[in-house]
């Protein structure tokens, strides 16, 4: 493919930006590429970039598009609702609707504010969670990722491990020393940790990890994080952002049967437009100012286009349940044709899965299941997979630590080109040792 318009984009981007990008991820560094494409168009699952090359999409926006880009529906609201004005600083009644749409579709949240971000979502839980308590310590775990607000930028997934961190450079030793963090998956070690200290505020975590690749969470891990935290006076803190609405109407707390205090939630919540929500217990969210004394602001939270096009998402999403299963069965058919592949051209990999997610880790390991089996895994080989792809005309995620996302719009056609790409890039690493 040619990409002259991206390249030329890229180098007059980095005059102007930071590494030429606004999210470090997109900058393709860490798939041996010395520019990214810059896209201009999207509809249903493709995507185009500025010298016209078509691409298939399992990146989805990195969470939101669960019915495909630019949804006839969605799109009809946006346009109407674009009509009326774009931002009022004062509240509307869609946003109460959607609020509404929220609370009626995920079991624990009984008040939710809407935010701009997933960030700012988590930034505002940890808070109103220290307030609640009267503590001040957090625990999070190695390998999740919860935007990047300073106290949860610490053993961070995501973009940092992508471009080879954990932590951020800027943040203060106090805040660092404010944050503990353990191994994922181990209840153990945070039973140990808890009873030796008493001021953690909250326990924050991903119930399904999806910014160190896609970790399937056991349930028995989730409940005893439940138990300890209403054993001790903790604060469960569910970061929804990416599995809210996506594994199920309900997210993790409805898959799993379990329940958070404060559920933080994004993407598809605001159709692909910029949103996020943060919501929980009544006693809980009543703190917030102007109720409460624990502040919360933001210009464009509650922002008209994102509520109305999250809204129209959500509404869908709500009456036709069938949309669930048939991701789930895609997802299991790609992948499982996947490994068939791979295992005829001798290519070891492990593939994790749940509903509209997985990843594809190059591992001779039977098992992937923390950050440290993560960590081990063939980085050159996915290199490989990643631009094999690309040139096949299929955009997976530039960074192994990402989750590749599956949306209705893919069709079976598109599913057995998707195969026969893999199958392609199997053959190249197998060429290559």
């Amino acid at each position: 493919m040619i990409h002259n318009r991206s390249q030329e984009a890229f180098e007059k981007a980095q005059k102007f930006i930071p590494g030429g990008v606004n999210s470090p991820v997109r900058a393709f560094r860490s798939v041996e590429r010395s520019y990214p494409i810059f896209i201009k168009k999207a509809k249903g699952n493709r995507l185009w970039d500025e010298d016209g090359n078509e691409y298939m999409d399992y990146l989805g926006s990195w969470g939101p598009m669960i019915l495909g880009h630019n949804n006839e529906r969605v799109l009809a609201a946006v346009k109407e609702c674009l009509e009326d004005g774009s931002s009022f600083g004062l509240p509307t009644s869609m946003e109460v609707e959607l609020a509404e749409l929220i609370v009626n579709s995920v079991p624990s949240i009984e008040m939710v504010r809407l935010t701009t971000s997933g960030t700012e979502a988590t930034m505002a839980a940890v808070r109103v969670a220290r307030a609640y308590t009267k503590k001040n310590k957090i625990l999070k775990f190695e390998g999740c990722y919860h935007g990047h607000s300073d106290s949860l930028l610490v053993k961070a997934g995501s973009g940092l491990l992508t471009e080879g961190y954990q932590d951020s450079n800027g943040i203060t030793a106090g805040v660092t020393s404010d944050t503990l963090t353990l191994p994922f998956g181990d209840l153990d070690k945070v039973r140990e940790l808890v009873a030796a200290d008493k001021e953690i505020a909250c326990i924050i975590v991903e119930p399904v990890p999806a910014n160190m690749g896609l970790m399937k969470t056991a349930k028995e891990y989730l409940q005893g994080l439940r138990e300890i935290c209403d054993s001790e006076g903790i604060v469960l803190i569910f970061d929804e952002v990416i599995s809210g609405f996506r594994l199920a109407l309900g997210g993790a707390q409805e898959y799993y049967g379990i329940e958070a205090d404060i559920t933080t939630l994004g993407k598809i919540i605001g159709g692909g437009y910029p949103v996020g929500a943060f919501g929980g217990k009544r006693e809980i969210m009543e703190m917030i100012a102007p109720l409460g004394d624990v502040y919360h602001a933001g210009t464009l939270s509650g922002n008209p286009i994102s509520v109305r096009a999250g809204y129209e998402t959500l509404t869908m999403l709500r009456d036709n349940p069938s949309i669930y299963t048939e991701l789930e069965e895609k997802v299991d058919y790609l992948t499982g044709e996947i490994e068939k592949a791979a295992a005829e051209e001798g290519v070891d990999l492990v593939i994790n899965k749940l509903g509209s997610l997985y990843t594809i880790y190059f591992t001779a390991a039977e098992k992937i299941e923390n950050l440290e089996d993560v960590m081990a895994t063939d980085t050159s080989k996915y290199i490989t997979f990643f631009n094999t792809m690309l040139e096949e005309g299929i955009i997976v995620s530039p960074s192994k630590f990402e989750a590749h996302i599956m949306s209705i719009a893919h069709t079976k056609e598109d599913l057995e080109r998707t195969i026969a790409a893999a199958r392609k890039a199997f053959k190249v690493i197998a060429e290559q040792g």
